[in-house]
């Protein structure tokens, strides 16, 4: 198994270690020949509005849409899980995948000083784990065949539809592997 990591833009180096931790085969994603040559793909937070830009202009957001449509596992961070989202609330600027079966908020929580760590519990995961949310969307809207895997302060924070996995928080800069897991899983 390869797992690719989008490096257009973001914290795509965190989410690489990571994947070394845990000993996985991963390969930093670049170009849509790279694309090609994974089996399962992580999208990283970073600036959301930049990375689906970039997206556009490098012909991945056909090439994603078409390889997830076909059973590609994908897992979104922060600025990954909006670019999954089918939408945005109050903000039509950014072209979302529309892969994800939820509504999504932008920077929902506020600014980077509002930036805040939390112990959370996921669903099938033995212990409560660390994350950080770093300018944190808000899933404000679950729709048909999206299963919620943690919640925060009553917010959808982890969310699962079929192959598709997205957190609206960081378990990458905490060093947290578990979700890392749930995604191999899928």
């Amino acid at each position: 198994m390869v797992v690719g990591v989008l490096a257009l833009q973001g914290d795509f180096a965190e989410h690489c270690a990571i994947c070394q931790s845990l000993d996985v085969h991963h390969i930093e994603v670049r170009t849509v020949k790279d694309l090609a040559k994974v089996d399962r793909l992580i999208l990283p937070g970073g600036e959301s509005t930049t990375i689906s830009k970039l997206l556009k202009i490098n012909g991945f957001d056909t090439a994603i849409m078409e390889r997830v449509n076909t059973g590609m596992p994908i897992y979104g961070t922060c600025a990954g899980a909006i670019l999954l989202a089918t939408s945005i609330d109050n903000d039509e600027s950014i072209e979302t995948l529309k892969l994800l079966n939820v509504q999504i908020e932008r920077n929902a929580y506020g600014t980077q000083l509002n930036s805040f760590h939390a112990e959370i519990e996921i669903q099938g995961v033995k212990d409560p784990i660390k994350v950080a949310f770093i300018r944190a969307p808000r899933i404000t809207h679950i729709g048909v065949s999206v299963d919620v895997l943690a919640s925060h302060n009553g917010d959808p924070i982890l969310v699962k539809q079929g192959k598709i996995l997205a957190g609206t928080f960081h378990p990458e800069v905490t060093n947290t592997t578990e979700i890392h897991k749930l995604f191999l899983e899928l």
